[in-house]
């Protein structure tokens, strides 16, 4: 069996005095879509920092495609395949789409980026359509698309995607899970954060359930969306 694309080993995580996250552990293999569940403050955010490095754990490991990156730089673990569509987009208003699609590729300066935008414009028309204009003035569900689109523009192995579903409307909700899916199916290996458990789980290989920084439930997706633990698990009582 090919060993996990990501591990994370007893992760702790502390902000100044106050523990966050207390020994968690979990894995995504290649080609899998793993969401991490969970309410306000679970601390799945914090999870997803410290995979990316963002945050460092103060014990535990965090393990990329069988080598220990915790003490590794950011650019290092992006280097390594990984790639984050961060909470609210966080797209660069000021500058084009096409210029936002572009820092996705940073890490691969000097490389022919034809075949990626073919990509991301198949994988997104409208992206393509909105490709000379303003990112600030693009709609939430577009600024979604481009997210995504920048963060495919890395080619990565692993992609990290913090609240994909918030702040967009019950109808772009249902489209964006529709593109998560696409973008899985084409062999991109997916952690996801999400507060909407029923939706997470209905396109998610397997799930973890995050309650005041500790994991108390996971299974398969099938699994938990069949549990009568996940109503109380989710909610941490």
């Amino acid at each position: 069996m090919t060993g996990p694309l990501l591990a994370l080993d007893q992760i702790t995580t502390y902000y100044g005095q106050m523990r966050i996250l207390e020994g968690i552990s979990l894995e995504v293999h290649p080609g899998e879509l793993v969401c991490l569940l969970g309410g306000n403050a679970s601390g799945k955010s914090t999870t997803l920092k410290t995979v990316l490095g963002i945050v460092r754990p103060r014990a535990g490991a965090v393990v990329v495609d069988g080598e220990d990156v915790t003490a590794r730089s950011v650019p290092e673990r992006i280097a390594r395949g990984l790639a984050i569509v961060p909470e609210n987009r966080r797209l660069f208003g000021d500058m084009t789409v096409r210029e936002n699609l572009e820092l996705g590729a940073t890490l691969r300066r000097g490389e022919d980026l034809t075949e990626d935008f073919e990509r991301v414009h198949t994988l997104f028309p409208r992206v393509y359509e909105r490709r000379d204009q303003l990112a600030g003035t693009l709609s939430g569900g577009e600024q979604q698309m481009v997210a995504i689109g920048r963060a495919l523009m890395s080619r990565p192995r692993l992609m990290l995607m913090d609240e994909p579903s918030m702040g967009l409307s019950p109808a772009l909700v249902q489209q964006n899970f529709r593109i998560i899916k696409q973008v899985h199916e084409a062999g991109v290996a997916i952690l996801m954060v999400e507060q909407n458990a029923a939706m997470a789980l209905s396109i998610a290989d397997r799930g973890y359930v995050l309650a005041t920084g500790e994991i108390v439930l996971s299974g398969s997706a099938e699994s938990l969306l069949r549990s009568d633990d996940l109503k109380r698990a989710y909610l941490g009582r």
